[in-house]
């Protein structure tokens, strides 16, 4: 049986990192790709972003394994691999518990400034619906962590 492959996306502070650190203790094989192994800053006129090192994103894609690989992140290049996803899943929050995650947690000091919060307020308006139109399943994320580990479970084994 072929191995299966879930993209867990969504918006700063929904709680993807955290869900695939829960997965990865239950035993299956995770993927974040918010660091530099996995992603690129590409600097652009207006402000440059994150993107995805697709030579590497191509090769763990191509590879096999006997659980489901889960992958997470959220970069505008993201959409090239689509096809190579069994699922996309997005995690979703109201922005209140997104603002409230972001001022209490400290694994990540994004968001702790006002013009990181005013861009995460911008993005959560303007890019989350275009993650919403191409996702194969959304999750509310505001839900316990339990809940969401559960629901990412279910569809990785469909």
């Amino acid at each position: 049986m072929r191995m299966r492959r879930v993209l867990v996306t969504g918006m700063s502070a929904t709680g993807k990192s955290t869900a695939l650190a829960a997965l990865g203790r239950l035993g299956f094989r995770v993927v974040d790709t918010d660091s530099p192994t996995w992603s690129e800053w590409v600097p652009a006129a207006d402000r440059g972003e994150w993107l995805w090192r697709e030579d590497r994103l191509s090769e763990l894609l191509a590879s096999d394994g006997a659980s489901t690989l889960y992958v997470s992140g959220c970069m505008s290049n993201q959409g090239t691999f689509y096809d190579r996803f069994d699922a996309v899943v997005l995690l979703t929050a109201p922005a209140e518990v997104i603002l409230d995650r972001i001022s209490t947690r400290a694994t990540n000091d994004y968001g702790k400034t006002p013009g990181e919060r005013d861009l995460i307020l911008s993005d959560l308006a303007s890019v989350e619906p275009r993650l919403r139109a191409t996702s194969t399943h959304v999750i509310d994320a505001s839900r316990p962590i339990d809940d969401v580990v559960a629901a990412l479970i279910a569809i990785g084994d469909q």
